[in-house]
């Protein structure tokens, strides 16, 4: 072919890809007329004609097909392919022989990687082979037995990282939760073997010395939070574990790193959630840790800003999460206080981004209880009722990630906290609240009322119909996240400012419940139940004093 020709060749671009450099025509190409590409295939199909060379075919091929193919060249084992006892033991002799020979090189021929490199290959295969064993978890007892997994957890220290990242991955793909169910004893045994052989803390290690701006390093940090999610949630009573062993601390140092949000990120606030979520004492170390303050600083620049994309979003949800975890723990209340978390909170609010909902989460958990009595009194101090009202009045519709009762329950909760735990001038501003603009207040409290009444209702013509049978607990606790909490809260907000506020509460409260069908004797009814059932917050004293002033509260009402 001369220089003529291949100038005035043209290809396809029907049945071929587009190139990247011609990526800006591609779009014209799709839109052209069936005439046009036929006349174009045509001519195609001449000139390859001409040449003798019959037109190469893009063969098409399923995400499925592609998925196999993947994990054929991976494992280089097929699906039909049975691992027995055997197979497995001539695996891990091959893998420590490898392992026993490159340790032996390098003690041999410290400073002359080319003599050892090529041991080092042997044991990166052998390490791949191994990884055939991941699909058959009945054989994870005979790993342990055979030790296979300490010779892995010390293949972590290995000066090599291409050799550590590599067994970050074996594990992570040993652990992975789905594989685990597959098999309970195996399961068992693989779990005990790592937490003995403390794991974490080799993990760790491990990860300290990662380069996340390397692309496999990065991918092996990802994984080694893997290992971690696997096993806390096969075992949640190792979430302790991982968190003395120095998980916490590691996360909170790479929370704090101030480079480009990406997906270890992410991963780093599930973990911190998990790692928080049923564990008091991981509560109580992140408070000692400093913690509260790194997650302020952290959640401070979604003030004025929303996240950039939905990781991100859900970056910044987590942290909210995990700092109303934290806040469980009352030493941490204080924490909060002093490092202006309240604050924070209120103006995140008042800038109406997405982080309004996470932040109304955090006051609602920093407010409420015995241990929220300083936040409630410094709250009112720095004028939050300005904030909460409006809020109580209209439930807001840009930018809500919660859903209307959500917000409702979380507002109802925060005011009812203050009237409970408010002393002073700042349980008097919050009273005369109630009374300003014809006491509108009032009128919204009785609309929530009905509204929650409605679906109260509802819930228990439900449970009638329902003919399945449960006990009085189960009852309960259905009809409480039915609606019957944030009635509680409600009612507990009414009778309140009727017995403590001014003389009009009570008659417009008596006035709409008479022309809207309501009693005062639902509310107390509601009121009873509740004072009946307070949960195990706080100190069996306290539980005393709150069911006295609630039933107190009844009868004045």
């Amino acid at each position: 072919m001369d220089v003529g020709e291949l100038l005035s060749f043209k290809p396809t671009p029907t049945p071929k890809r587009p190139n990247e450099d011609e990526s800006e025509d591609s779009e014209d190409e799709t839109v052209r007329t069936p005439k046009t590409r036929r006349l174009g295939s045509s001519k195609t199909h001449r000139m390859a004609h001409l040449k003798g060379q019959p037109l190469p075919k893009e063969p098409m091929i399923t995400d499925k097909e592609r998925e196999d193919i993947l994990r054929f060249v991976e494992t280089e084992a097929t699906e039909g392919e049975v691992l027995d006892d055997t197979t497995v033991k001539k695996l891990v002799l091959n893998f420590e022989k490898k392992a026993l020979k490159n340790r032996e090189m390098r003690i041999k021929f410290p400073d002359q990687p080319e003599k050892f490199m090529e041991s080092e290959i042997d044991l990166h295969e052998a390490l791949q082979e191994l990884s055939a064993v991941a699909t058959v978890p009945d054989q994870y007892p005979l790993l342990v037995e055979l030790k296979c997994i300490s010779s892995l957890l010390e293949l972590l220290s290995h000066d090599n990282t291409d050799i550590s990242t590599k067994v970050v991955h074996l594990l992570q793909e040993f652990t992975d939760v789905d594989i685990l169910h597959e098999s309970e004893e195996g399961a068992e045994e693989l779990i005990n073997a790592l937490a003995e052989a403390e794991a974490p803390a080799l993990l760790l290690h491990n990860l300290t010395r990662l380069d996340e701006q390397v692309p496999d390093e990065r991918d092996a940090v990802h994984n080694t939070l893997g290992i971690i999610e696997n096993i806390t949630e096969f075992r949640p009573e190792l979430c302790h574990e991982v968190a003395k062993q120095g998980f916490l601390q590691w996360i909170l140092k790479r929370l704090k790193l101030k480079v480009p949000f990406d997906g270890n990120k992410l991963y780093a606030t599930e973990i911190l959630s998990i790692l928080l979520q049923n564990t008091p004492e991981n509560r109580k170390l992140l408070g000692e840790l400093d913690g509260i303050d790194v997650l302020l600083q952290q959640l401070a620049f979604y003030k004025r800003h929303d996240p950039s994309g939905a990781e991100e979003q859900e970056a910044m949800e987590n942290m909210f999460d995990a700092l109303c975890c934290a806040l469980m723990e009352p030493a941490n209340r204080d924490r909060f206080l002093r490092g202006e978390g309240l604050q924070l909170m209120n103006l995140m609010l008042r800038e109406k981004k997405m982080s309004r909902n996470g932040s109304l989460k955090v006051l609602d958990h920093a407010l409420a209880g015995p241990d929220g009595k300083d936040n409630c009194n410094k709250f009112v101090d720095i004028l939050g009722l300005r904030t909460v009202f409006p809020l109580f009045m209209k439930t807001p519709k840009r930018k809500r990630l919660l859903t209307v009762d959500q917000h409702e329950e979380h507002v109802v909760s925060i005011i009812s906290s203050m009237l409970r735990n408010c002393q002073g001038s700042q349980r008097q501003r919050l009273l005369a609240k109630f009374t300003e603009n014809d006491l509108e207040k009032v009128d919204r409290l009785l609309e929530l009322h009905f509204k929650y009444m409605d679906k109260v209702d509802r819930t228990e013509k439900e449970m009638e119909l329902d003919a399945e049978e449960t006990d009085d607990d189960t009852q309960y606790l259905k009809r409480l996240s039915g609606g019957l909490f944030t009635l509680q809260l409600i009612d507990r907000i009414i009778l309140e400012v009727c017995t403590a506020g001014a003389p009009t509460i009570k008659q417009r409260v008596q006035r709409v419940l008479s022309l809207r069908g309501g009693s005062l004797k639902i509310i107390r009814h509601v009121m009873r139940e509740y004072a009946g059932n307070l949960g195990d917050a706080g100190s069996e004293e306290w539980r005393q004093q709150e069911q006295q002033h609630i039933l107190q509260l009844v009868d004045k009402f």
